[in-house]
């Protein structure tokens, strides 16, 4: 795997030297670049950095933030078993990370500062800022390509550019991938506790609890959290439903989706890990069974998208991708951006859909699509409202694949739909959940009615279950949409 260092350490290996490894959204043991690299130089301690309040600025709800926690309380339990302590440093913003964390690495004499990157903006900004800290003090730090198989910057076009089309990003990235890239990082061996300059022990520390005025997260069994719980459904996926991915993956009253992108959010399972299983399968990430090519495809839109962070920064800053978008003339509607966020537009796919959001903190991939293009083409709202709103309820909300699917949504983003697509709510529930039960089981209102009417209530049918009427005529906000649109290109 590509690793990138800023200050090399020859002389680790003659020395018994503290390592410090600071997990962030890689928290799992098993194929960790930074934990497995630390390992081999010294004995390891591993620091996390909560910051609760800050997540919460960057719009992630209650239901990640208990994702996490409980993520942090499985992965402490695992460092354990190796006797690696788990320090946890709880700041409420980045800001305040590089000093702590400096004075963490002096309290216990650490020799080197290893982690894996990140790459939304923030990130990028609070690692700078480490970078410059730890170097004032003489400490050593590395840091790696783990989440991604390849670094931004290593795949650009023939003119040195980022590409900012999927196809041949996707094409480029088969065509330069190898084996190393996809090798797994072994899990560290059981060390010695390690000591403090003292000759202490070192302890771990309590995971901090989440801020009271948080809403309730959904329920806990429905996200099992820690990298044994992603095994599990990894292997569940590759066993029952993976070869037939193609098939059912647009089906929501179906479990035909992996159901693992919370744990890929957070680095409970790396995507590495999901290449090595297609292969074992396979024997091939591009050619082979239609399934599991057609699953790694959906892997490979998340590194995309963090290749799109730092080759278009501006998406980080809630700008869009196309930047003739920027004069799109996006309509304030207060009440219905609530009825679509209350699951009650009187479109029965849109609800059921943005009813399971609220009530799992989480939404099937076709449904994502389904519900935003009706808020930013049937109600012509901002994506960026939307955006925000999934960011605060999805337990596997991540800045990249985000907001790269709103923009999608919106036509403002990378491959963006045309924006003459629109997507028909009602022939979209009659295409994906033929029989309505996905309907039938989120909008129960409607579940004594016939499947047909469950798609299209009559007035009367609608009256009889208290279900509304819908909140906009597809055809005249459809055409609303199209004008929009096309009063931006002439405004071009």
């Amino acid at each position: 795997m590509p690793t990138s260092s800023t200050s090399p350490d020859s002389s680790a290996s003659a020395e018994v030297s503290l390592q410090l490894v600071w997990l962030r959204s890689d928290l799992r043991v098993h194929d960790n670049t930074a934990l497995a690299a630390a390992a081999e130089r010294g004995p390891v301690v591993v620091v996390v950095t909560p910051c609760y309040p800050q997540w919460r600025q960057h719009g992630h709800g209650a239901n990640k933030l208990d994702f996490l926690r409980r993520g942090l309380h499985v992965l402490q339990q695992a460092l354990a078993g190796y006797h690696i302590p788990l320090k946890v440093i709880d700041c409420d913003t980045f800001a305040e990370i590089p000093e702590v964390l400096a004075a963490l690495c002096a309290s216990l004499n650490v020799a080197a500062l290893h982690f894996n990157d990140e790459y939304a903006i923030n990130e990028q900004i609070r690692d700078a800022a480490v970078r410059r800290r730890l170097a004032d003090l003489d400490i050593r730090l590395h840091h790696y390509t783990d989440m991604i198989a390849f670094a931004p910057g290593e795949l650009l076009t023939g003119k040195g550019d980022y590409y900012g089309v999927f196809t041949p990003f996707s094409k480029r990235w088969h065509k330069d991938l190898e084996a190393r890239r996809l090798k797994l990082a072994p899990a560290p061996g059981v060390q010695a506790t390690p000591l403090d300059p003292h000759g202490q022990a070192i302890q771990g520390d309590a995971i901090p609890s989440l801020p009271h005025d948080l809403p309730v997260p959904v329920d806990a069994s429905l996200w099992p959290a820690g990298e044994d719980a992603a095994q599990e459904r990894l292997e569940r996926f590759m066993t029952f439903r993976a070869r037939r991915y193609h098939e059912q993956r647009d089906l929501p009253a179906t479990r035909g989706t992996s159901e693992l992108s919370a744990y890929l959010a957070l680095g409970m399972i790396s995507a590495r890990q999901c290449y090595a299983a297609v292969l074992a399968e396979n024997g091939s990430l591009s050619d082979g069974d239609v399934g599991l090519t057609a699953w790694v495809n959906e892997l490979i839109w998340r590194e995309f998208y963090q290749h799109i962070l730092i080759g278009f920064p501006r998406v980080n800053r809630h700008r869009p991708f196309q930047r003739h978008t920027e004069a799109l003339a996006w309509r304030d509607d207060d009440a219905g951006f609530d009825a679509w966020c209350e699951g009650r537009t009187g479109y029965p796919l849109v609800d059921a859909a943005m009813r399971q959001l609220t009530s799992t903190g989480w939404m099937h991939n076709r449904l994502r699509m389904v519900t935003a293009m009706f808020l930013t083409k049937h109600l012509l709202i901002d994506w960026r409202r939307g955006e925000a709103f999934f960011m605060e309820h999805l337990v596997d909300g991540e800045l990249g694949a985000n907001n790269g699917g709103w923009q999608w949504a919106a036509s403002t983003g990378t491959d963006a739909a045309p924006y003459f697509r629109i997507f028909n709510p009602t022939t979209q529930g009659e295409r994906f959940d033929k029989d309505a039960e996905f309907i039938a089981s989120l909008v129960p209102e409607l579940s004594s009615l016939p499947a047909k009417r469950r798609h299209q209530p009559s007035d009367e049918d609608r009256h009889a279950c208290g279900y509304p009427r819908p909140i906009v005529d597809h055809k005249a906000a459809r055409l609303r949409a199209l004008d929009a649109f096309k009063a931006l290109s002439k405004g071009n």
